[in-house]
C-alpha cells in the first residue's frame, strides 16, 4: 500500500525540552491510523507539525509525496487544501448557523456559485445525519451534534487527508459510537487517509487499521489493533488496560521528600 503521509526521524522541542524525538511513522493511503498515548506525550504537537503549524527542528514530513515546509507559505496552503481538520470539541463558529459553518470553507477556498454551495452543504450534512438541523445555531444543538457538524465542515472540500484531534472527548457513549462509525464510513467513502489523535481505546480499536502508541515523545509501540491487544509490552498492557501501575508513573520525576521538606535536618 502506498503511503500518503510519511514522517522520517522527526524531532521537535522548546529550547532544551524535547517534545518529540526521532519519530518515524507511515500512514497508508485510504487507512484510518491512530496516534495514541497519555496526556502530554506529544500527540497534539505531532498533529500541529503535520498541519504545518510548527516547524520541526529536524526530520521530514511528506504529504502526498510533497515535502511539507511551513516556511514556504504558498506550498503550505496548497497542501492544506487537501486537508480537513476536526478540532477538539468541534470549534464551530458560534455566530454562524450549522449551514453557514459547513459552507464557510467552500466560500473561502472555492469559486462555487451559491446554488452549488447549498447543494453540497446539504449533502455533507446529510452524510452526518443532520440535514434537518441546517438552520439551527450551534447553541441550539447538543455536543454530539456539534461534533458531527464539525465533521461535515472537515469534509466539505473532499480532503485526501483528514486530521482528528481527540474526536471522542466529552461525548456520551452513544455519540462516541456514532462519531467513530462516521469517521470510518466517511473515510472509506472519500477514499481518504484519516489520522486520529486520541486516548480512547475501545472506539479507536474498533475503526483503526493501524495504531501508533507514543510515550515521552517517542513511538513506544505500533501495530494493528489485534496485534496490540495480544502484545506483552508493559506500556501497551498498561495503556489498554488503564492500569495505575506500570511504565507510566503517577509521580513526575522529583527529588526525595526528605530533601524538599528538610526532614532529618537540625535534629
Amino acid at each position: 500500500m502506498q503511503d500518503y503521509v510519511t514522517i522520517d526521524r522527526l524531532t521537535f522541542g522548546y529550547g532544551s525540552r524535547k517534545i518529540l524525538e526521532d519519530v518515524s511513522m507511515r500512514f497508508g493511503a485510504g487507512q484510518v491510523v491512530a496516534i495514541m498515548g497519555g496526556s502530554g506525550m506529544g500527540k497534539t504537537t505531532l498533529l500541529k507539525l503535520i498541519g504545518g503549524l510548527l516547524v520541526p527542528q529536524s526530520g521530514r514530513i511528506a504529504i502526498g509525496g510533497e515535502t511539507l515546509d511551513p516556511r514556504d507559505r504558498k506550498a503550505l496552503y496548497r497542501i492544506r487544501r487537501r486537508m480537513g481538520m476536526l478540532f477538539q470539541f468541534g470549534a464551530l463558529f458560534t455566530d454562524l448557523s450549522v449551514f453557514e459553518n459547513v459552507a464557510f470553507p467552500m466560500r473561502e477556498q472555492t469559486d462555487l456559485d451559491e446554488e452549488t454551495v447549498r447543494d453540497l452543504v446539504l449533502m455533507k450534512l446529510n452524510a452526518v445525519g443532520l440535514r434537518g438541523a441546517a438552520s439551527l445555531m450551534p447553541s441550539e444543538i447538543s455536543g454530539g451534534m456539534a461534533r458531527r457538524v464539525a465533521l461535515a465542515r472537515a469534509i466539505a472540500l473532499d480532503p485526501a487527508l483528514i486530521l482528528y484531534d481527540e474526536p471522542f472527548a466529552g461525548l456520551d457513549p452513544i455519540s462516541m459510537g456514532v462519531t467513530a462509525n462516521l469517521i470510518r464510513r466517511l473515510n472509506d467513502a472519500l477514499h481518504a487517509t484519516s489520522l486520529i489523535v486520541t486516548h480512547d481505546v475501545a472506539e479507536t480499536f474498533a475503526i483503526a487499521d493501524y495504531v501508533y502508541m507514543v510515550s515521552s515523545g517517542r513511538v513506544a509501540a505500533q501495530g494493528t489493533p489485534e496485534e496490540l491487544k495480544r502484545s506483552d509490552d508493559p506500556f501497551v498492557r498498561q495503556f489498554i488496560g488503564g492500569l495505575p501501575d506500570g511504565p507510566v508513573r503517577f509521580h513526575y520525576p522529583a527529588g526525595t521528600l526528605a530533601d524538599d521538606f528538610g526532614w532529618g535536618k537540625n535534629r
